[in-house]
């Protein structure tokens, strides 16, 4: 069956992703919540697809199954439910733990059984499962903005699928035998790159859509552990899950060494950053992981207490930039600053220099500058307190314009040392 959305060639993760968004919005392919961008799509359709997983062999001869918590697999939930079968769901954004088992009141009904498989269910009719649980998964069921025939799979940009199933068989809850399954719309089946996969990423042997179920024969080696070189201590400290497991395989003997990066080096993207840049794609576009919400972060020239500098607030950034896209085009003019505030949820970002001429260059250069058909407006911080400018979009305007109330927002700090201290 050919695809209905095209991929470019050299495309990117993020090409991809807001390729399959855009077309899902555009075709009206989705329910709430909308928009799906940044996303797994809760597309139409999602419920037939999820009733497809009875039908797997793999199935009818598990007996705990762990499923993602996004709103699309709601009905691949309540089917492992139904089934009696142990249901296990990863919490979300892996912030108290690795996943929960979904208990159901004593006696449940169908529609009780309805109330559990849903977010709110899900919250309320769980227990938490350490990482030290005797837990045996044969079959994994997760979400995906895109999926390709051969197996090949693009979550929303977070890593968290990947690091949990890492994670899954660091623990020995998944082995070789296991079998991953994505459900999704017919028009999310496209042709990914296999250049784009590396040794991190999850793939899948099954694909459920509304009309058919694909075997991939993927042979691509799924993660067979938590590879700690990728990730940097804020990603510890932002999970602490994860730094429990590294006790763990530390005091095991394993090497747990996290990736270093040197001053003045780009910063550690986290899980997705690929250790070896392949020059054929831009890396900083195909790194996998979300858009940063708020962060700050040191330029290779920045000196403490050089007395003072020049702010330039750049508005109208467009949802889905992440910071490294940024930082790549400021390289790429000459920009980069001391200091890079980010507030990428807020659509902002804020450039610190050192001089007037610096400033005088960056907002030359960026001025009327477009990235990913969004035309950025820069301008001195200090003019935004008079309002937004001719050419500000609303969503760009929304902020106070000075450095300080920026900085008073920072809730985390990352220098490009990959030290994390608190803002």
């Amino acid at each position: 069956m050919e695809a209905e959305i095209k991929i470019k060639s050299g495309a990117t993760k993020w090409d991809i992703r807001h390729k399959v968004w855009d077309y899902i919005e555009n075709k009206n392919l989705a329910n709430f919540p909308r928009p799906v961008h940044n996303r797994i799509p809760n597309f139409k359709g999602a419920q037939g697809a999820c009733s497809k997983v009875t039908h797997l062999e793999v199935f009818t001869k598990t007996s705990e199954v762990k499923v993602d918590p996004d709103k699309p697999l709601e009905g691949a939930r309540l089917a492992v439910l139904q089934a009696r079968k142990t249901l296990l769901v990863p919490t979300p954004r892996l912030r108290t733990g690795l996943f929960n088992k979904i208990v159901p009141p004593p006696g449940a009904s169908k529609e009780d059984l309805h109330v559990c498989s849903t977010s709110q269910g899900v919250k309320e009719f769980s227990v938490p499962i350490g990482l030290d649980a005797k837990v045996q998964v044969d079959l994994v069921v997760v979400g995906s903005v895109a999926v390709s025939e051969k197996g090949y799979r693009i979550g929303k940009g977070e890593g968290f699928a990947d690091m949990e199933y890492a994670m899954m068989a660091s623990m020995g809850a998944v082995n070789e035998s296991t079998t991953v399954v994505t459900i999704v719309h017919d028009c999310q089946v496209v042709d990914i790159p296999e250049e784009l996969i590396e040794s991190h990423d999850l793939t899948v042997d099954y694909i459920l859509t509304p009309t058919r179920v694909l075997k991939t024969e993927c042979k691509h080696p799924k993660p067979q552990g938590i590879i700690w070189t990728k990730l940097d201590s804020d990603m510890l400290e932002k999970i602490p899950i994860l730094k429990k497991l590294r006790a763990l395989e530390q005091k095991a003997g394993k090497d747990v060494t996290l990736k270093k990066t040197s001053v003045g080096g780009e910063e550690n993207e986290g899980l997705k950053q690929d250790p070896k840049p392949n020059p054929k794609r831009n890396v900083n576009r195909n790194s996998d992981r979300a858009p940063e919400q708020s962060r700050e972060e040191d330029g290779p020239d920045r000196a403490p207490q050089q007395g003072p500098v020049t702010t330039v607030y750049l508005g109208d950034i467009p949802a889905g930039l992440r910071v490294s896209e940024l930082k790549s085009k400021l390289r790429e003019k000459e920009a980069l600053p001391l200091r890079l505030t980010w507030q990428g949820a807020q659509h902002r970002a804020f450039l610190e220099y050192r001089d007037g001429p610096a400033t005088e260059h960056a907002l030359a250069v960026l001025r009327g500058l477009s990235i990913n058909d969004h035309v950025l407006h820069p301008v001195l911080a200090k003019s935004q307190r008079a309002g937004p400018k001719p050419n500000q979009t609303k969503r760009g305007s929304r902020t106070t314009g000075t450095m300080v109330t920026a900085q008073a927002k920072v809730s985390n700090t990352t220098n490009f040392s990959g030290n994390a201290t608190t803002g």
